[in-house]
């Protein structure tokens, strides 16, 4: 017996060690907390059930993320939504007469922009706040404030007016640039608003707005060809500055030396400023810009390669009785 005892009061020890480092499974703390209340809204949101997602935003308290994904689940339902109908007409108003206009945004879009603004004033610049205002505004500011609104106001001849301000949010093309360039700033890795600001702003006739949008995205791609190319395709295009265009492709062909199409565009260029010189006279400028051109161009049989030959030609033609 006493032997028995002495043995238990050996292994005690060990037993207990053995005991801390293995508790029971009820006393283990577990390895996968509870999610709050905005993963599983943002997990009903990816999951399509905005009344759900909307059901436990409710519980999620008051904080700038709350509000935000609020508003995008009103967003979300604004799309989904029928266009606004408009509103009867009262018992007193004369028969046949004309129903008032229906409302211009739809009472989801209403609620989405309430929750948005009420983000963006407990976090002012918060950045999807800014996307959704920016979203959720540029459909309407395009049917109302487009181009050829405007254009064909001044084909009448009359002064190009803005339309009457309409009942609800602010959906003037600045205020909507506003929001998108808010969203760039305050994301400085998306890509999504910037195009979007871009889009939007050519959309509306905005060029220095789309200038800026372009010029920001060169920033966060420093290391690939393709904005380089559209930068200098917009200031040929748009701005019609060749020359400007031309420094854009010359910094694409940095990253992509063997890339002829873009070098087809600088000889492009050239060429087309040489037929200009030569169409005013100007045979010195003109011999110039197509040396130029010919330093871009591989292959002298191509179709500019041939154009090039082809004025060079008839500047020797014209040289020839001069030195006579």
């Amino acid at each position: 017996m006493r032997v028995r005892a002495l043995l238990l009061l050996a292994l005690l020890p060990a037993a207990c060690q053995r005991a801390a480092q293995n508790p029971p499974p009820a006393a283990r703390p577990s390895s996968a907390p509870a999610s709050s209340p905005l993963d599983r809204a943002r997990s009903r949101l990816q999951a399509g059930d905005l009344d759900g997602a909307l059901g436990v935003l409710s519980q999620a308290g008051s904080g700038p993320e709350a509000l935000y994904y609020t508003g995008l689940a009103w967003a979300r339902k604004a799309e989904l939504a029928p266009l606004p109908t408009p509103p009867p007409l009262p018992a007193s108003a004369p028969r046949g007469g004309h129903p008032p206009p229906a409302p211009q945004f739809k009472p989801e879009e209403l609620q989405a922009m309430e929750f948005f603004e009420r983000t963006l004033a407990a976090q002012p610049g918060h950045p999807g706040a800014s996307l959704g205002v920016g979203d959720l505004l540029a459909p309407h500011s395009l049917r109302r404030y487009s181009r050829p609104q405007a254009t064909s106001a001044k084909r009448r001849g009359n002064r190009a007016t803005e339309p009457a301000a309409p009942q609800g949010p602010d959906c003037r093309p600045e205020r909507v640039i506003q929001a998108y360039r808010a969203a760039t700033e305050g994301d400085p890795a998306s890509r999504e608003s910037v195009e979007k600001l871009i889009d939007f702003s050519m959309r509306v006739g905005r060029v220095d707005d789309a200038d800026q949008g372009l010029q920001e995205l060169l920033r966060r791609e420093k290391e690939r060809p393709e904005p380089f190319i559209r930068y200098g395709d917009f200031l040929l295009n748009v701005k019609k500055e060749p020359m400007a265009a031309i420094d854009q492709y010359r910094q694409a062909l940095i990253w992509r030396p063997d890339d002829e199409a873009t070098r087809a565009r600088i000889a492009d260029i050239y060429i087309t400023q040489g037929i200009e010189h030569y169409g005013r006279n100007e045979y010195a400028v003109a011999e110039a810009r197509f040396l130029d051109a010919q330093k871009w161009v591989a292959d002298p049989r191509s179709p500019q390669g041939l154009r090039i030959q082809d004025y060079t030609g008839k500047l020797r033609a014209i040289r020839q009785p001069m030195a006579k």
